[in-house]
């Protein structure tokens, strides 16, 4: 499936949770990792303020596109914020989405 740039060149963000590890199983504890370079991949929240507007998205980043020190609140940089749209079918229930995956996240506006 295609994904889509996000401009953010307008808009002000913030750290609205901080970074976790991303799981594959909940059970297990195991981690997702990135396909393309193996990188464990971490979930951050964010709240994108722009045009009198705020969102909050859960967005995916590979673990060396996140400092350790993000806390909410702290003023971010997101590089290359992309969206995808989603489907799957869990026990005869289809599910559709929008999921959310950047570069790097970085302190700082």
């Amino acid at each position: 499936m295609p994904s889509f740039k996000i401009d953010l060149s307008t808009a002000v963000v913030f750290v609205a949770t901080a970074p976790t590890p991303k799981l594959v199983n909940q059970k297990t504890g195991e981690r997702a990792v990135d396909r393309e370079t193996g990188a464990s991949l971490s979930t951050v929240g964010l709240l994108v303020s722009d045009e009198g507007e705020g969102n909050l998205y859960q967005v995916t980043v590979p673990e060396t596109g996140v400092p350790g020190d993000l806390a909410p609140g702290t003023p971010v940089s997101v590089i290359g914020l992309k969206a995808r749209d989603w489907e799957n079918e869990f026990n005869g229930q289809k599910r559709h989405g929008i999921s959310f995956r950047a570069v790097a996240v970085t302190p700082g506006a």
